[in-house]
């Protein structure tokens, strides 16, 4: 299982403590897998990118009228976190049913 987010995000942080066993992958270091990042945009679409983000606000209009998976390429700290990867299946987010999902 693989873990997509920032080592600064306390979100992401609760979802490591709470999955144990996880690679965790810091995307402002080490950026998206593209085939990752495609099939998430693809479950996900425009949930997959975080507009209240201090990375969205510093953003000009020009740059946010950009197609999602663009910004998301060029800024991998727009993406709405966690991003769960487990074999063929994908949760983004840490709410109650993704916690319920993983267990």
């Amino acid at each position: 299982m693989h873990l997509y987010g920032l080592k600064t995000c306390d979100t992401c942080r609760n979802a490591l403590k709470r999955l144990g066993d996880v690679e965790f992958v810091d995307v402002r270091a080490e950026g998206v897998p593209e085939h990752v990042l495609s099939r998430a945009h693809d479950q996900f679409g425009g949930a997959l990118l975080n507009s209240r983000s201090a990375t969205w606000r510093g953003l000009s209009e020009a740059e946010r009228a950009r197609p999602a998976l663009e910004l998301l390429r060029d800024y991998p700290a727009l993406m709405k976190r966690p991003l769960i990867v487990r074999d063929d299946e994908m949760w983004l987010g840490w709410d109650d049913e993704v916690q319920a999902a993983l267990g």
